[in-house]
């Protein structure tokens, strides 16, 4: 009788059919935990590990495989899950060993993909994703959408967590297999009377993600970037995961102060082309809309300076200072542009040896 009402949009679920559906979720956590645990002791290669993730969801943990009653997703609070599809469900080669899931919905054929991850703290990571989410927010308001890819991140304990899977190749995989990132888009998106041979739309979705990442990493200040954490979609979208560095920190010594790889400067037609221009004439459009919002992004910062986010509880102070020294709030628009140029100028230099050598260093960090 004592039914608890909840607010409108939680699906007319009661109090207790919610705490349920929490418990179960927290219950099917603690499951992925465990094969986590177990495909890892297995001896061999990742095949091996594969095969033993599939026949433990086949044997040992079929109920995974078919919930009596759909649950929601921990990820994705809007969508049901029904089981997991085990021939469909893989690890991804890393020494961690992530699962790769993927879940029926009840819609006829339904699926959805997530990744669980056992063995690093996520929560930096769902703080940069939200982080790029609101500048994406705060960019569309001034009617600039930079194609980004804010994808769903949840960190269900201090070292697991769930990640939204969002199907694309990483460069180093692109480019040991087409040996350009123009011959990968040109096989999704061909166009052979268009610039390049792609499509004038999935080239302008490149240069534009190419564009935000490049601002958002830098106001950021995100380290260890290589070509393994850089990420492509087969429409163009380009995008970073993997925020283990922060707020300037980087293992690797001589950091460029963008963050833009010799191959997305040639997909764009190199560092003379019209492309590259309007690749640099995005980058300082965003660069001051957010700097509008310094104040907002500050704050949420200063916000997060008692957690025990790992590069913010290092040194808050430090950290949020370092923070606000990107958005160069000493300067105006026009400064700022010419700066922002300079940047850009000064990292690409250093990609292309025909340039000035700036000490060959930023090539080095690529590699």
């Amino acid at each position: 009788e004592n039914i608890i009402k909840l607010p409108p949009g939680v699906n007319g679920e009661d109090g207790y059919q919610l705490w349920q559906s929490l418990v179960r979720q927290t219950e099917l956590t603690a499951q992925l935990c465990s094969i986590t645990r177990e495909v890892r002791n297995v001896r061999g290669n990742t095949q091996k590990k594969i095969e033993k993730l599939r026949q433990l969801l086949g044997g040992l943990l079929s109920e995974l495989t078919y919930f009596e009653e759909p649950i929601r997703s921990p990820l994705t609070p809007n969508v049901l899950i029904k089981g997991i599809v085990a021939g469909e469900s893989s690890l991804f080669k890393s020494a961690l060993h992530p699962l790769r899931l993927t879940f029926r919905t009840p819609e006829e054929g339904g699926s959805c993909k997530l990744i669980f991850k056992k063995g690093d703290d996520l929560r930096q990571d769902q703080l940069v994703v939200q982080m790029v989410w609101l500048m994406d927010r705060l960019l569309k308001l001034e009617n600039l959408d930079l194609c980004l890819t804010p994808y769903k991140v949840l960190a269900t304990g201090h070292d697991e967590g769930m990640l939204e899977f969002v199907p694309s190749r990483s460069l180093a995989q692109i480019l040991s297999e087409h040996r350009s990132i123009t011959s990968y888009l040109q096989k999704f998106h061909p166009d052979e009377h268009a610039p390049f041979g792609i499509t004038a739309t999935c080239l302008d979705t490149f240069i534009k993600s190419c564009a935000g990442y490049s601002v958002i990493t830098h106001i950021l200040g995100i380290g260890d970037r290589h070509l393994d954490n850089l990420l492509l979609t087969d429409d163009g979208r380009l995008f970073h995961v993997d925020f283990a560095f922060i707020l300037g920190r980087d293992p690797k010594p001589f950091p460029p102060p963008m963050k833009l790889c010799k191959e997305m400067v040639e997909a764009m037609g190199g560092a003379e082309s019209q492309y590259y221009t309007r690749f640099k004439s995005y980058c300082c459009e965003a660069y001051n809309i957010l700097r509008k919002s310094s104040n907002l992004i500050l704050n949420l910062f200063h916000l997060m300076a008692g957690s025990t986010i790992p590069d913010i509880a290092s040194d808050p102070e430090k950290g949020i200072l370092k923070l606000q020294e990107k958005f160069r709030l000493d300067m105006d628009d026009e400064a700022c542009i010419h700066f922002f140029q300079g940047l850009i100028n000064e990292s690409v230099s250093a990609l292309f040896p025909q340039m000035v050598e700036t000490i060959h260093r930023w090539a080095q960090y690529w590699r």
